[in-house]
């Protein structure tokens, strides 16, 4: 059988293209917000040294599993996996990871679109100066205006998935290769700037030693299990994003050292953006690294309104986080319009436009749920608790172990060798390692730390 078909949709025009396009899938709000406040929240230093380590050690062998299966096939995540049990003669259950990872990607992106929402308005509070000497009240009441707002959620919620339809609708080339070609640059040049600014403006001494101190005694068990988690999810694995998107890297291109270096990136600009975020958070009185989610959005907007130079660091800031979230959106949902243009033999436009809407629909939920509907519970969870339980705890942390199993013990040896060519018989045996054990572990204690935290909280 032959294992390397060519796509129907399109190849990317560079190993390069396809490094931004990863990294731009990894990048997101899980950088920008979640990594600061979780480190805020376990230490700094020795937090993000096992942070890094895991990415290592876990989210850089998954990863490079997904990427050989979307390369090997040339298909959606769905028809890859089919591609894959066929061609390793397995069982046909195997399949249902394809399933299992679309799925994930197009419920995330349908709050995540709502969350990207909350940045898009914060960007124009910040351009039109509503942050000017914020207190901290008023920055809770701010927060708590728009998300009681459902209609304002709505606005922007709706405005953010037509940016998502406009790029993915306009293809693998033309579309996605040319936006995340200018995205990822403005990003990492933004990074930058306000690093600059920070470094300028902020305590950057406090903050470089907050978070590369080593102190022993933050090492925690529970440490060590936020780190996997968070090193696993800011990759964007198992939700069919790096899949597909390896369904459309050049054929030459080394995967190892492909993935690794889209990590690299993913880890610097998280490390950068907590250096940033939190020598602001340092320069402020009254503002802790750990004041956990509400950091991005109540805690930064009060120091952006009350430092010096903070409205340039506030629309800056603000932006960075819309672009960040576009590009990571994009990549949850080109899965499901690659299967649909496969599958169906629809255009592009009218799949992209399709998905959009149904997103947009089970978006409304999650809208609700912080205002109309925010008393109407089942089991504890409202709509957009429910989903957030259901993807990060249940379909990602086993589409990742799913992942592992099959490309380390079900899937053909040599239908691995022939994607992972540039690897000595050594290395290759040191990533099937990882794979097949390491990485299953951790995700297996990633996936019942998940369940332990939801069910004795309740």
């Amino acid at each position: 059988m032959d294992i390397q078909p060519k796509s129907v949709h399109g190849i990317w025009s560079s190993r390069w293209t396809f490094i931004l396009a990863a990294t731009g899938s990894a990048v997101g709000l899980g950088n920008l917000w979640k990594f600061p406040y979780v480190a805020g929240t376990f230490g700094g230093g020795a937090f993000v040294l096992i942070y890094l380590v895991c990415i290592l050690l876990i989210g850089v062998p998954v990863m490079m599993a997904e990427v050989l299966l979307g390369r090997a096939a040339r298909k959606s995540p769905i028809n890859a996996m089919h591609h894959a049990v066929v061609a390793s003669e397995s069982r046909s259950a195997w399949r249902y990871i394809g399933w299992v990872g679309i799925s994930s990607a197009l419920l995330i992106l349908s709050f995540y679109a709502v969350i990207a929402g909350w940045a898009m308005d914060y960007f124009t509070l910040t351009a039109r100066g509503a942050l000017s000497e914020v207190s901290g009240d008023d920055a809770v009441l701010l927060f708590s205006n728009l998300v009681s707002n459902p209609l304002r959620l709505v606005l922007w919620q709706s405005t953010f998935l037509v940016l998502c339809f406009l790029v993915v609708a306009a293809g693998v080339q033309r579309g996605l290769g040319r936006v995340i070609t200018v995205l990822m640059p403005m990003l990492f040049l933004l990074l930058i700037v306000m690093m600059l600014l920070a470094v300028m403006k902020g305590d950057f001494y406090s903050a470089w030693t907050f978070l590369f101190a080593f102190n022993v005694d933050s090492i925690t068990w529970r440490a060590v299990l936020e780190a996997m988690g968070l090193a696993f999810f800011t990759l964007s694995i198992g939700m069919g994003a790096i899949m597909a998107y390896g369904a459309y890297m050049p054929a030459e291109a080394s995967i190892g050292r492909t993935v690794l270096t889209v990590a690299i990136l993913d880890s610097v600009v998280a490390v950068v953006a907590g250096l940033m975020i939190f020598s602001i958070v340092f320069a402020t009185p009254g503002i802790s690294p750990s004041e956990g989610p509400g950091l991005m959005f109540i805690s930064l907007p009060v120091a952006f309104g009350n430092m010096t130079g903070g409205y340039i660091l506030g629309v800056l800031f603000f932006f960075l986080v819309v672009i960040a979230a576009w590009s990571s959106a994009i990549s949850l949902l080109e899965p499901a319009v690659a299967w649909l243009i496969e599958e169906k033999r629809i255009s592009r436009p009218r799949a992209s436009i399709f998905l959009s809407f149904l997103v947009w629909i089970l978006g409304i939920g999650t809208v609700l749920s912080f205002n109309l509907a925010k008393d109407i519970k089942v089991a504890g969870f409202t709509f957009f608790d429910a989903l957030d339980f259901l993807t990060a705890n249940i379909m990602l942390p086993l589409s990742g172990f799913a992942i592992a199993i099959f490309v380390g013990f079900i899937m053909g040896h040599d239908l691995v060798r022939a994607q992972m060519v540039d690897l000595s018989s050594k290395y290759l045996e040191r990533w099937l390692w990882l794979l097949r054990y390491l990485a299953p572990i951790a995700v297996l204690m990633i996936f019942s730390m998940g369940i332990y935290d939801k069910f004795s909280s309740v």
